[in-house]
């Protein structure tokens, strides 16, 4: 029925524009969407993790098991459980439905971002200060960490070289460089890492060997993000700029011979500002990323020609992280100075006429002419006999769901409802 009000050309919009909602609780750090979008999870400043319902923007559950500030968020393909990551050294996997710790994993340094597996909640990749990337598997319920080298793949003369000087090179380069952050890609089977000298690396999360490196930048790679359909992946990077590229064929193709070329550069020519956060849009036409400092705006690409559509004004404080909904257009970011979620969407205007044909709306009051028999009374036997003819003998199912085209159809998880959850602090309100 909701769909019927509709208006179909507001519907089309491909980029939100208008700021619609504000969700307060705590001072948000960081946010991530499920796989189906219903659900939107924030780590707090406290070490406290939220997780919204977006269908009502009420809050479906508080995790508290961190505590310091929270880094990182990533869901389970279900939307079952959520890893968090944080400054306290310390990576939880949460089990929402009862918001219990499945497991936790402490290291030895700080955490930069933590990942799951998109096929197996119990394995992750997780990107460390002043160590190496270290894989984590607990699928038998032993807690293995596997360590991952940070130095590119070296050509066959180098390596040769290498060989001769027992393999201290590689070490060497080991430690000039860290791994910033490394996320899966669509099927699980490589691992993407950026590194802080500009280098991709191509790790096989089976083997846990590196078998492609590529030079994209000479600054930091601090972000790499995977569309929906996992075709083309974002690199932000600290020279200021965000670049496109299409993903190489990685199940066929022998590494070496994979094309990694960039498709389109992103950038602000003028101001030459810095991203903080980048992320794709649901169906991968569009880019979208924060500003870093001053300006408080969000840009909006689209992938095909590369050409600037949009810039968001945002509230006067600074986006640190910014997430595109999977399944709908609607876009949520979090500020800086006072952690609040900020969510923009289309506003689609309702289109009665849709469910009375006769129905008309106009822009001014009109003085209504009244019927004849309008107001006449009827008796209740003659007003059931119209009824009655005009009902048809049709069955009409109410209890199957028929899915809209383009809708989510894979089975996601529904997070049972704790009446007893605190929401004393939280304030939800929608923005004129």
């Amino acid at each position: 029925m909701n769909l019927l009000l509709s208006d179909p050309f507001a519907l089309s919009q491909e980029y939100p524009e208008n700021l619609t909602h504000t969700l307060n609780y705590g001072h948000s750090t960081c946010i991530k969407f499920n796989r189906k979008g219903d659900y939107l999870a924030s780590g707090l400043i406290d070490g406290t993790v939220v997780v919204f319902d977006f269908e009502t923007y009420g809050i479906a559950r508080v995790l508290r098991g961190h505590t310091r500030s929270v880094q990182s968020l990533s869901w389970s393909r279900d939307g079952r459980y959520l890893l968090s990551s944080s400054r306290d050294w310390k990576c939880i996997l949460w089990d929402l439905k009862d918001g219990s710790r499945e497991k936790t994993v402490r290291f030895e340094s700080a955490i930069w971002g933590a990942e799951l597996h998109p096929f197996n909640h119990q394995i992750f990749i997780a990107a460390l200060l002043d160590d190496s990337p270290t894989l984590v598997d607990f699928s038998d319920n032993t807690i293995r960490k596997h360590l991952l080298f940070s130095a590119p793949l070296q050509k066959d003369d180098e390596e040769e070289e290498d060989e001769g000087e027992d393999g201290d090179v590689r070490e060497r380069k080991q430690d000039k460089q860290s791994t910033l952050v490394a996320t899966f890609t669509q099927s699980g089977q490589y691992i993407f890492a950026g590194t802080s000298k500009g280098w991709l690396n191509v790790i096989d999360s089976e083997t846990l060997q590196t078998v492609r490196s590529e030079k994209l930048t000479t600054s930091n790679i601090k972000h790499i993000c995977f569309s929906v359909s996992g075709k083309q992946f974002l690199v932000n990077s600290s020279d200021r700029t965000i670049r496109l590229y299409n993903t190489p064929d990685l199940t066929y193709v022998d590494p070496v011979d994979w094309d990694i070329d960039v498709v389109h550069r992103f950038q602000d020519v003028v101001n030459r500002l810095q991203w903080n956060s980048v992320a794709f849009s649901s169906n991968g036409d569009y880019v979208l990323a924060s500003t870093y400092q001053d300006a408080h705006d969000i840009y909006i690409w689209e992938t095909t020609v590369g050409s600037l559509v949009k810039i968001i004004e945002a509230p006067r404080e600074e986006i640190v992280d910014v997430q595109w909904d999977p399944n709908r257009t609607l876009v949520a970011a979090t500020g800086l100075d006072h952690g609040t979620i900020y969510v923009w969407a289309t506003v689609t205007p309702q289109r009665w006429s849709a469910l009375a044909p006769d129905f008309v709306e106009v822009e001014e009051n009109v003085e209504y002419e009244e019927r004849e028999d309008e107001f006449d009374i009827i008796p209740d036997e003659v007003a059931n006999k119209r009824k009655l003819d005009q009902e048809d003998d049709d069955e009409v199912d109410v209890v199957t769901i028929e899915r809209v085209r383009g809708e989510f159809s894979e089975e996601s998880f529904v997070i049972p409802v704790i009446l007893e959850e605190d929401e004393e602090t939280f304030d939800s309100s929608d923005s004129d």
